[in-house]
């Protein structure tokens, strides 16, 4: 039976990078996408200690995409098809792991990163948000991820942890009754947007995400909401290396550089929390 090749959308077209090396590459990484903004330094450091590997193609797609492509063995963008296996996959869920183990397509796979939860609001903070229970005031406008995102649960987790139901009922369907919770479809992209453009106050965001849009030169802060609550236990980055990798060897050498002190200090800087250790 002939599988259908997911279609990747046109307007990721910057989540594909060196397209150049697509047939020639040392290696190939499909990597969950809210790591865009690391991957440059994080890729200039592992040539620099693996130099032998010159040409990596790489994505940064959402990894639920990734994941189809891997399964379908290849994907449509425009008029072109993507037809490569990765060498290593990372995601944001086990079950996308577990599905792959499934398949045998993968021996194993362990964490090598986490991220954490926080509210992004407009420098300054006008609105004076200190901690989610201000969330809940009739003044304060909520840039809320929609129920179709993958950071959703765990926001949801993060208020159900500060204030029990109440608290998520009253901002995921009492203030979205109101007009003051606005869905975001893509989150990383529409909640900075509104933020800056003032149509709301404050919006949860993963840490990473608030770091990139102040490195961009927008004008927001971040509200931290607390090691109990922001959810860093929880959110785990998974990475493996396919079975049928075209370049082992090389997957092999980022499996152990990603574990490095150097890794996760690149990491770090970008707002991640770290799994190993960093001396």
């Amino acid at each position: 039976m002939k599988v259908e090749l997911p279609e990747i959308p046109v307007n990721y077209k910057e989540d594909l990078h060196n397209l150049e090396y697509l047939n020639e590459a040392d290696l190939i990484l499909f990597m969950a996408g809210n790591q865009f903004m690391v991957m440059e330094e994080l890729l200039e450091a592992f040539q620099k200690a693996y130099p032998e590997v010159k040409k990596i193609f790489y994505e940064t797609l959402p990894p639920g995409l990734e994941l189809k492509q891997i399964l379908a063995g290849g994907a449509r963008f425009g008029d072109m098809e993507i037809r490569v296996m990765p060498d290593i996959y990372t995601a944001v869920s086990e079950e996308a792991m577990q599905e792959l183990m499934k398949r045998g397509l993968i021996e194993n796979y362990f964490i090598y990163l986490h991220n954490r939860l926080v509210l992004m609001v407009p420098k300054g903070n006008p609105a004076r948000i200190k901690n989610l229970k201000d969330l809940t005031r009739d003044d304060v406008r909520i840039s809320q991820p929609g129920p179709l995102e993958d950071i959703t649960r765990y926001i949801v987790e993060m208020y159900r942890k500060a204030g029990r139901e109440e608290l998520v009922h009253r901002i995921m369907e009492e203030k979205r009754a109101e007009g003051t919770t606005i869905f975001t479809l893509v989150h990383h992209r529409e909640t900075p947007l509104r933020i800056v453009k003032g149509t709301v106050d404050v919006g949860p965001v993963w840490a990473t995400e608030v770091i990139h849009a102040q490195t961009q030169g927008l004008p927001v802060e971040m509200v931290e909401v607390g090691e109990e609550l922001d959810q860093r236990d929880k959110v785990n980055y998974y990475i493996t290396a396919l079975t049928n990798a075209l370049h082992p060897e090389n997957a092999r050498k980022f499996l152990d550089f990603i574990k490095s002190s150097e890794a996760q200090k690149i990491y770090a800087k970008y707002g991640f929390v770290p799994h190993f250790p960093i001396s």
